[in-house]
């Protein structure tokens, strides 16, 4: 074995490494403080759009109390769309019950939604919020249904629902 050959590829190893964590680390945090949204007021503007509990939920990234949401229990066919600006997220198509008391989809709409990671708790979670307006709707967590095993667990108050 020739020992300059090993060590150039440990070189090359620890030096990838060293440029590969620094990107790793970053993935997922803030995505949306990164790329701004197309729809940007000031607070002063939501405060007058939006209603008191969506300021809290969409601006604030609050949460309702489980089973408060009436589209929670939601059957039709239609969509849902930011409570903030309207922005088409999801397909009733995609929803199903997660028995967690908040309206939970499987899937968003392309290009719809945004992740960043959410440590108020004390542990990382993944936030999704509006790609148009970065409005809170809730977290993605890895417990839901085939066909992709994520659950968007969202604030009802987040959303407006537009049947079909």
């Amino acid at each position: 074995m020739n020992i300059a050959k090993t060590d150039r590829r440990s070189a090359l190893i620890l030096l990838g490494a060293g440029v590969a964590l620094p990107v790793l680390a970053g993935c997922g945090t803030a995505a949306h403080a990164a790329q701004p949204n197309p729809l940007q007021l000031s607070e002063a503007e939501w405060r007058k759009r939006l209603t008191g509990a969506e300021f809290n939920i969409l601006r604030e990234a609050g949460t309702e109390r489980a089973f408060t949401s009436p589209l929670n229990d939601e059957k039709r066919k239609g969509t849902f769309a930011c409570a903030g600006c309207a922005n088409t997220l999801y397909s009733s198509q995609t929803k199903f019950e997660s028995g967690t008391g908040w309206p939970s989809f499987y899937q968003s709409l392309n290009n719809a939604v945004g992740y960043s990671t959410d440590r108020k708790i004390g542990y990382a979670r993944r936030e999704v919020h509006c790609a148009k307006c970065g409005g809170h709707l809730g977290h993605v967590f890895d417990d839901g249904p085939p066909p992709t095993g994520k659950r968007h667990c969202l604030n009802g108050v987040a959303l407006d629902f537009q049947p079909a």
